[in-house]
């Protein structure tokens, strides 16, 4: 099977870059649907109004229903095809990305992405992730190519709560563990071959960025001023995790965090910080070194990431529960058979548990 590497057309990061959206789309298409969340547009809906109105291209507003699913999809797709618009953007976080990019996927334009937070890789991949209307995890819809731009205005996201950053650092946590998982299992990955060699570098470096920068990073966005560690942990939460999950694979965390779904006391957490805890649980059943595991409980906790199911809020779930958890995480179709060993609902149970423990313990000695 052949290596391959996937990436978007294009990649912006910089401050102010949403005034110049207009100009991106006019090089792209005659009339734009724009899908934005109501407080997006209440937010920055007249900066993209003011950017379309000197281009060449014409742009129409909706707004997005809350869940990627098949309905939301169908009707955004109806909507394109009735206002005769040859370009789809979406604005906000990881569920609008995903939606517009299957509705251009089945309305056949091109789609930016133009995120407001950097809360997930989801901007840069080729692929929507699709719920149930209840929030449920469904399926993955793989799509033929990357967004054509991804446009990351750091002066908006600095202005994000910086909760939704560090979900992004917990959802890039996983990129370079589940990258190597997959090395070593020869898996398939998204982008439907091996990973090659920039992947494995990309997911690395993404770790790196995070560790060195990750803490900075936050303690200046608390101050709510945007340093060079922060443009680096966007571009790793962005890009570097974007591509490096996309090219070099998914496993063990992203399994694990969708098994997490099925708890509804978990529905209020950020997918980054159930993949975050998924990522602790896939390092308890690859049984790594204790120092490796220690370095990452005492990351987490110092940014802000959850380590227990009690921060999960999955405190009270009983092993039954659990138990449904892992099984779903190792659904036939899941990413959890990426591991380079065999994988059961009963070890993924015992990982989970014992992950749970190692982060009560670490919390306690913090405190």
């Amino acid at each position: 099977m052949a290596k391959i590497l996937i990436s978007p057309s294009k990649y912006l990061q910089g401050a102010g870059e949403m005034k110049n959206i207009g100009a991106y789309a006019a090089k792209c298409g005659k009339k734009a649907l724009v899908l934005i969340s109501q407080g997006g547009y209440r937010r920055i809906g007249a900066m993209i109004e003011e950017s379309f109105a000197g281009s060449d291209c014409d742009v129409v507003f909706d707004y997005f229903n809350g869940e990627c699913c098949e309905r939301e999809i169908n009707r955004l797709v109806a909507i394109v095809k009735e206002k005769g618009c040859d370009l789809v953007i979406g604005v906000g976080g990881g569920k609008i990305f995903d939606t517009a990019k299957a509705v251009a996927y089945y309305a056949e334009t091109p789609v930016f992405i133009c995120p407001t937070i950097a809360s997930t890789d989801a901007p840069c991949s080729a692929l929507s992730v699709v719920y149930t209307e209840e929030g449920v995890f469904e399926k993955y819809l793989f799509l033929p190519a990357n967004p054509n731009l991804v446009l990351m205005d750091t002066d908006i996201i600095v202005k994000s709560p910086v909760r939704l950053t560090v979900a992004g650092m917990g959802d890039a946590l996983a990129t370079y563990f589940e990258a190597r998982a997959c090395q070593r299992s020869g898996a398939t990955s998204c982008a439907g071959g091996k990973t090659t060699e920039a992947a494995m570098a990309l997911a690395k470096l993404c770790f790196d960025t995070l560790m060195e920068e990750g803490v900075k990073a936050k303690i200046a966005l608390e101050a709510g001023v945007c340093t060079p560690a922060v443009e680096k942990v966007i571009e790793a939460n962005t890009l570097l995790s974007g591509i490096g999950f996309e090219s070099a694979g998914l496993a063990g965390a992203h399994a694990i965090h969708n098994g997490f779904t099925v708890l509804e006391e978990c529905h209020h957490m950020y997918h980054g910080e159930k993949v975050a805890f998924g990522t602790l649980t896939q390092l308890v059943l690859e049984n790594v070194p204790l120092d490796e595991l220690e370095d990452l409980i005492l990351w987490c906790i110092e940014v802000g990431l959850p380590v227990t199911l009690a921060e999960l809020g999955a405190g009270n779930v009983t092993d039954d529960q659990l138990m449904e958890v892992a099984k779903t995480a190792c659904a036939e179709t899941d990413t959890l058979h990426n591991m380079p060993f065999e994988v059961t609902p009963e070890t993924v149970f015992a990982a989970i548990k014992a992950a749970d423990a190692y982060g009560r313990y670490y919390l306690d000695e913090e405190e």
